[in-house]
């Protein structure tokens, strides 16, 4: 059997109704008709497929006859609308793989707009001018791609980033280096033509000064993720000349759009995946993050002061140390007098949870034994030492030299 009319062109939708009928009739070959028509809901079926892209002729997918043995499709359209809707196809191009994840293209976005901001502010203060650095784009590239899109020359520095293996690349555009260069040595507003030529040995002198400025301004942007040390390899002109990485690898592009007046021109900073994939678990949208110390306030140290001035510690002053053998231990009895070699008016060390703070000489208040502060020591975090009879005290207390009062031994 075979449909015996018009066929529907290839990539046609509208000869649907040139195609197909409420009332499709079948002939065979010898000229009967046949028994099996298509019903409404067939019909319908079959629109529904064309809509979606089953009947492509190029495919071979093109609508047969019914056969009792063959099944036709059900494919009913949405109740909102007469017709499926199609959905988006996107193409994936092999020759450039997707390797980093979504979340970490975000974490490198978010970590160098705050980059730009301070590398502008930085070079701004360098060359006494206002100079707006903006990040453009964070993309996947491979390397081929990228060092093809370059301007040759250029000034292309590969940088080594310990601990990291493998090459970063920043790339300065001449047509901002030369101005900055220019505003470097003196020169003033004025415009000149962009030259297309390599840098010379002073100029190359002078692009160190902006190549550290933006490595030390990197280092802090990636603080929260590695500890990286950067440094300088060596300079190329010829990005095209340059084969650290294997043309189909896989990098990361950022670029920043530099603005020094009415000249414009990009930075981009090359990450490869090899270099940075190690590390890509700490790449995530939280770990660039951090919170910026600020000074305590006025009122933020009286509440904190006001929240521990209930606080309950412990404050213990020490009489005397002394030793002695286990047998006179063991034959110890009420009574027994212990001598030690502390001075009857020697200063005794009193510790606040176990540190030493002041030293004070012992006392009696109302009939109740007391202790005078006498001196306050100085370097806070002292532990009680182990032997110490502290009837003189040390270097690193002071004198109090206002009037002491006497503090109950049971308070």
């Amino acid at each position: 059997m075979e449909w015996v009319g018009p066929r529907r062109p290839a990539g046609n939708g509208a000869a649907v109704a040139d195609t197909i009928s409420f009332a499709a009739s079948l002939e065979t070959k010898d000229g009967t008709v046949g028994k099996d028509i298509l019903s409404q809901s067939e019909v319908e079926s079959l629109l529904g497929s064309l809509d979606l892209g089953d009947l492509n002729e190029s495919s071979g997918n093109v609508v047969a006859a019914r056969d009792p043995g063959v099944p036709v499709p059900n494919v009913a359209p949405p109740a909102s609308s007469p017709f499926a809707i199609r959905e988006k196809v996107v193409a994936y191009d092999f020759k450039r793989p997707e390797r980093v994840g979504k979340e970490q293209m975000r974490a490198l976005q978010s970590m160098h707009e705050g980059f730009g901001r301070n590398f502008g502010a930085s070079l701004s203060a360098l060359l006494r001018s206002v100079i707006e650095v903006k990040l453009t784009s964070v993309d996947q590239l491979t390397y081929s791609e990228f060092v093809f899109s370059l301007e040759n020359p250029s000034c292309f520095n590969l940088l080594k980033a310990e601990p990291l293996e493998g090459s970063f690349i920043l790339d300065i555009s001449p047509s901002i280096l030369y101005p900055v260069i220019d505003r470097l040595l003196g020169g003033g507003k004025e415009v000149s033509p962009p030259s297309r030529r390599p840098l010379t040995e002073i100029e190359l002198r002078l692009v160190r000064r902006i190549t550290d400025l933006f490595l030390e301004e990197l280092k802090h942007a990636w603080a929260n993720v590695i500890d990286l040390e950067l440094s300088v390899d060596r300079v190329e002109s010829n990005p095209q000349l340059v084969q650290v990485i294997p043309p189909n690898e896989v990098v990361v592009i950022i670029s920043f759009e530099v603005s020094l007046g009415e000249v414009r021109g990009m930075i981009n900073f090359c990450v490869p995946f090899n270099s940075i994939e190690r590390i890509s678990s700490k790449l995530t949208a939280n770990s660039w993050f951090s919170f910026q110390k600020r000074m305590p306030s006025d009122d933020s140290k009286n509440q904190i002061t006001h929240q521990l001035s209930g606080a309950t510690v412990e404050m213990i002053v020490e009489l005397a140390q002394s030793t002695i053998r286990t047998s006179d231990l063991i034959g110890l009895r009420v009574g027994d007098i212990i001598t030690t070699d502390q001075d009857s008016d020697g200063l005794l060390p009193v510790t606040v949870e176990g540190i030493r703070k002041f030293f004070a000489r012992p006392g009696a208040v109302k009939g109740r034994k007391a202790f005078e502060i006498d001196t306050v020591v100085e370097r806070h975090g002292d532990p009680l030492p182990s032997s110490e009879t502290a009837s003189e005290p040390p270097d690193n207390v002071a004198p109090q030299s206002q009037a002491k009062k006497l503090a109950p031994a049971g308070s």
